[in-house]
Order: structure tokens, then sequence, then C-alpha cells
């Protein structure tokens, strides 16, 4: 089960044909007298078939995506660069393991990316945490840390962080099962509808919040907001704004 914002649904399209319309009342009958219309010459165009010119085109296209989503934030994000980022502690897990985790803490070590997500264990949140996973070693590299903030409980968390498809033990999950870090963060909670379950078809006992992330400075401001975008865009970005601080402090 997904809880992406994004998905749309396919708009109607008809389809035009380019035949005169049949009938009585939809005949169409040309002017006795009508003159002969000059069709422009088409102008000429550079051909996307070029090898140059369709990686420039990739390369403008991944930009402006990394671009607009460090800008794009979900409706319910009201923190934004330049704020404060709330302290907070709770009982996370990492590597199936549950410790206390401490944002003051994790800030004295570096960058902290703080993401929100709706759901252990459900489809789109499977993808960030594995995507979050597969990039850990980068975002060390870079001197930050990852936290994943949602409400399930601490028994869902520690699977969900020991799972080798998911956190694979490389990215710590903190349980935030009142939503109170979420509110802090200026994010609002949604109720998840009955009987919704999840990908191993247990029931999702909890609320929901929207996926976005918070890039946090060792200064404990945020310098980046990230929202309404899909999980390995999301995780792109946040490594992107990252490697801005990085360069900054050199």
């Amino acid at each position: 089960m997904i809880f992406c914002r994004g998905d749309f649904s396919r708009p109607s399209v008809r389809r035009i044909t380019g035949k005169p319309l049949t009938g009585v009342r939809g005949r169409l009958k040309s002017p006795p007298h009508a003159a002969a219309v000059p069709v422009p010459a088409k102008p000429a165009t550079t051909s996307t078939r070029n090898p140059e010119v369709i990686d420039s085109m990739k390369t403008a296209l991944v930009s402006g995506l990394l671009l607009s989503a460090l800008f794009s934030v979900s409706s319910h994000a009201a923190l934004n660069a330049g704020d404060k980022a709330p302290d907070f502690n709770a009982q996370a897990s990492l590597a199936g393991k549950a410790f206390n985790y401490s944002f003051k803490d994790a800030l004295k070590k570096g960058p902290v990316v703080v993401y929100f997500y709706p759901s252990a264990f459900t489809g789109g949140c499977n993808l960030h945490a594995h995507t979050f996973a597969e990039k850990s070693d980068r975002f060390a590299a870079l001197g930050a840390t990852v936290i994943g903030v949602s409400l399930d409980s601490i028994g869902r968390l520690n699977a969900f962080s020991a799972d080798p498809e998911y956190c694979a033990g490389k990215v710590a999950v903190a349980s935030d099962p009142d939503g109170k870090i979420a509110r802090s963060f200026d994010l609002k909670i949604a109720d998840t509808p009955s009987g919704r379950k999840d990908t191993r078809g247990a029931d999702i006992d909890h609320g929901r919040v929207d996926r976005v992330t918070y890039v946090v400075g060792s200064d404990g401001k945020i310098a980046a907001t990230i929202g309404g975008v899909a999980p390995v865009a999301n995780v792109d970005s946040a490594l992107e704004a990252v490697s801005r601080l990085a360069a900054a402090r050199r």
C-alpha cells in the first residue's frame, strides 16, 4: 500500500480523427469559392536524435527535478530553510535493536537528515528506506546522519530496520506513535482508513504523515525542506542539499 502524494488519475482524452462529421446536421461543406490557403513552410529543427542533444536534455531535466524538489514542499510542511529545527528525543531502531535517539546529540556529529514517511512496510516507504540505505555511505562521507520518523510502533520498526530489503541495518528509524515529533515540524497527521494492510499483510494500525524530508545543518537550522516528490527523488535531493552544506564548510 503506497501512501504517496502524486498519484494522478488519467485524464479523459478525445480522439480527433480529422474526418468530416457525418449526418444531416453534422455534414461539413466547403464554401463555393474558397480560396486556397498557402501552408507555411515547417521551420527547421534540431534533431533530438543527436546523442549530444539527448545528453544535454537529460542533464537539464535531472538538474531541474532536483532543484524543484528542494523548493517544492508538502502543503502541510510549514518549516522552511532558515527555520530552527525543533529538538526531539525518541525510541528508535537500528538493525533490529531499539535505542534512545537524541536529535541534539546527532547534531553534534554533523548535519542530520530527518525524513518523515507514512508507514513502514508500504510500497513507497519501502523504496524510500531502501534508497537511503543504498546511499548511506555517501551521506556518511559528507558527515551527515539519517533518521527516519513515522507513527509506527517500535515493534514494527525493529522488523523494518533489520529487513535487508529496506533499512538493511544501515538506516535508523524513530517511533513517533502520538505524532508529537511530526507536529513539532508542522506536519499534519491523517488517519489511516480502516482495513488497510501493509506489504506483509499486517494491519496498519496507526496514523500517517506526509513524505517530507528536512536537511538540518549542524547549527540546528533547516537547510532544505523536500516534499511533494517521489521517494528516490526525495533521497537524491537530500543528498544534494547535504553536499552543498559540506562544500560550504570547506
